[in-house]
């Protein structure tokens, strides 16, 4: 399979199993999963059952999950869907966190913080470099450290998804760290 191919059956996963599932008559869960053999049916892209798990394994930022079985496949977050609940259970995050951004957000984040926008969470990383690539989908990134401890301990919910991204609610301006830019 080429890395074009692998590139597309993601970014079509991404499409049904976190925002538009509807897109194709597909179901999912309360929980987010959705059978393998319904996406496979009514795929408009052309893929097989092995080709799938093969962009499960190998995509880089472990977007997505299957079950024990491999019956089953969901996001492992970044879903607009109000309807899909995780099941996150709250954990205590590091001190610090990284969110991804570029220049022209940031006057907005300096008064409003980080906001979920059409997603369920604000997204953030455990490293800086993570956050970079994420910034760097849009330009030239500029990276904010996040207190998430703090924001922790003054009662805020932290959840960390089955990929390792960390998610909340918001994060308030005076928990963020303006300084970084790559």
């Amino acid at each position: 399979m080429t890395e074009q191919h692998k590139k597309q059956i993601s970014k079509f996963l991404s499409l049904i199993l976190r925002h538009q599932p509807e897109k194709i008559g597909l179901t999912l869960d309360e929980n987010g999963w959705a059978k393998v053999n319904d996406i496979l049916e009514k795929s408009t892209l052309s893929f097989t059952n092995e080709e799938l798990v093969e962009v499960v394994k190998t995509n880089d930022k472990q977007r997505f999950a299957l079950n024990d079985d491999r019956t089953k496949i969901r996001a492992n977050q970044g879903h607009s869907l109000k309807t899909v609940d995780l099941d996150l259970k709250p954990e205590i995050p590091p001190n610090f966190l990284y969110h991804g951004t570029v220049a022209k957000f940031m006057s907005e984040i300096r008064l409003q913080g980080l906001k979920k926008m059409r997603r369920q969470h604000v997204h953030l990383s455990v490293d800086r470099d993570t956050a970079a690539k994420v910034g760097s989908r849009r330009g030239k990134p500029v990276i904010l450290a996040v207190r998430a401890l703090d924001m922790h301990n003054k009662g805020q919910r932290f959840y960390k998804s089955e990929n390792g991204v960390w998610l909340t609610e918001q994060v308030a301006p005076e928990f963020i760290h303006f300084k970084e830019q790559v």
